[in-house]
C-alpha cells in the first residue's frame, strides 16, 4: 500500500457480509481523503513553484515506467548542457542511492529521495529536497520521478512540464492503458530506439496512440545510445527555458 495516497492498499483480506447494503459513506471517506492529500500536495508545490519562478529556473518532471532510460538520459544531458548551464537533478526511488551516484559522476549536482512504501513524489518532498540543494538563477532543476505511470499523474510538485518516457521495449500501446499520465506531458520521448531493429514495436502506432490521448504534446523518439533524437531534446530544453523562465 502507498503510505501516502492508499493506492495498492490489500484488498485480498476476507469479509463475508452482504454486500446489498449502501457502501456511499466509504466512498466519500476515500473522496474526502484523496481531496486533503491533493490540497496539502498543491500547497507545497505553489511554493516549489514560486521558488522556480523566483531563480528563473526551468523545472521538468520526468516520469515513467521503471527501466525506461530516465537516468541514462538524464546523464547524457548532464554532458551536453553542463558546461552552459548549472544542472541540479532530484531522484526518487523507493531505496538506494544508486541513481543520485550515477547523475553525481556524470557532473551534477543530486538529491536522492527515499520513497520507502510511497509510489510517487510529492510537493513536499521535492521542497525539502531543494532545501538541499544550491539552485542557481537560470539553472535546470530535473526531477526524477519513480518509476511508475500511474500515481505521479496525480501530483503537481511545481513543475513547469511534465516529460513522460516510454521505451520501445514496453509496447506501443502503453499511451492507451495509461491515458492520465501521457494526457498532462509536455512532451512525450519515445526512447531506445537503437533496438527496434530487433523488436516487433510499431512506432508510428505508439506516435499515433500518444497522439490520440493528446494531441498537444510533442513527440521526440531517441536513441542515447547512438544519439538520433538527442539535437531535438536538447533544442527543446533551450526553447522550453527561454519560454517558462
Amino acid at each position: 500500500m502507498c503510505v501516502t495516497c492508499g493506492c495498492g492498499e490489500d484488498t485480498k483480506h476476507d469479509h463475508h457480509h452482504e454486500h446489498g447494503h449502501d457502501h456511499s459513506h466509504h466512498h466519500d471517506n476515500v473522496i474526502s481523503l484523496e481531496a486533503d492529500i491533493l490540497a496539502e500536495n498543491n500547497r507545497f508545490a505553489d511554493q516549489n513553484r514560486k521558488l522556480f519562478k523566483s531563480k528563473h529556473v526551468l523545472a521538468l518532471n520526468l516520469v515513467s515506467s521503471p527501466g525506461s532510460g530516465k537516468t541514462t538520459l538524464l546523464e547524457e544531458t548532464i554532458r551536453k548542457l553542463s558546461s552552459k548551464s548549472k544542472i541540479s537533478v532530484i531522484e526518487g526511488d523507493q531505496h538506494t542511492e544508486l541513481d543520485a551516484k550515477r547523475i553525481r559522476n556524470s557532473g551534477a549536482s543530486a538529491y536522492q529521495i527515499n520513497t520507502g512504501k510511497a509510489c510517487h513524489l510529492d510537493g513536499h518532498m521535492v521542497g525539502h529536497a531543494l532545501e538541499h540543494l544550491d539552485i542557481e538563477s537560470g539553472s535546470y532543476v530535473f526531477i526524477e520521478n519513480v518509476g511508475n505511470l500511474i500515481c505521479p499523474a496525480l501530483f503537481d510538485l511545481g513543475e513547469h512540464a511534465k516529460i513522460v518516457l516510454v521505451s520501445v521495449t514496453e509496447g506501443e500501446d502503453k499511451p492507451l492503458k495509461y491515458p492520465d499520465m501521457f494526457i498532462g506531458a509536455e512532451l512525450v520521448i519515445i526512447t531506445k530506439t537503437d533496438l527496434l531493429p530487433y523488436l516487433k514495436f510499431d512506432l508510428e502506432k505508439c506516435i499515433a496512440n500518444i497522439q490520440k490521448i493528446n494531441s498537444k504534446s510533442k513527440i521526440i523518439p531517441l536513441s542515447v545510445e547512438n544519439g538520433n533524437g538527442l539535437a531535438d531534446w536538447l533544442d527543446w530544453l533551450t526553447i522550453a527555458h527561454k519560454f517558462y523562465t
